[in-house]
């Protein structure tokens, strides 16, 4: 039995280190090496300070910065560590009265658009923590951020368009905005 016993240990306990230890320090040195940016999270600073990740949604709620999309998220709104969609089905109620309410406030904070609301800002991503939102979302708040902030509205225009981000591969989904650098550029133009 001991013959058989002690291969087997000495097997488990060396594919233990190789694939546990030896091969994740491996795969993290290179990666760092590499791309340190986005090994360290992607993220993004301001005077020295990180405000938020490139990869990660922020939650705003002032009638002065872009809204992303609502996050599914538990128990606070773009929580990493609790990544996933809501699970509702199209005909649950509760995602039904959900949207409802986030067409209120969308209507409530800005009464004068009559525009169709764009359905990635009533509706989750997937993974609860998308930091873009569609060039229709940001058209459809422009006019209540310029009217917020006292700036013209074909100047918050121009900046969606600065901070647009093209197709991935050129073919590969929709053009997007990123909600976080479109909100600190809007700072910066105060």
């Amino acid at each position: 039995m001991k013959a058989h016993l002690r291969p087997a240990l000495v097997s488990l306990v060396l594919l233990s280190a190789i694939t546990g230890l030896l091969y994740p320090l491996a795969v993290t040195g290179v990666a760092q090496g590499l791309f340190p940016r986005q090994a360290a999270g992607s993220l993004i600073e301001v005077g020295g300070k990180t405000v938020g990740s490139e990869l990660i949604g922020q939650n705003f709620t002032s009638p002065k910065y872009f809204w992303g999309r609502p996050s599914a998220t538990g128990p606070m709104a773009n929580n990493a560590a609790g990544s996933g969609g809501s699970n509702q089905g199209p005909l649950n109620p509760a995602l039904a009265d959900a949207v409802k309410a986030r067409i209120e406030a969308l209507r409530a904070a800005d009464p004068d658009n009559k525009a169709p609301v764009p359905v990635d800002l009533v509706t989750a991503s997937s993974s609860g923590l998308d930091p873009h939102i569609s060039m229709a979302a940001a058209r459809y708040q422009a006019a209540r951020v310029a009217r917020e902030r006292g700036l013209p509205l074909d100047k918050v225009q121009a900046l969606i368009e600065a901070h647009t981000e093209p197709r991935d591969l050129l073919v590969l989904g929709e053009p997007r905005v990123h909600v976080l650098k479109l909100n600190l550029a809007l700072d910066d133009n105060r």
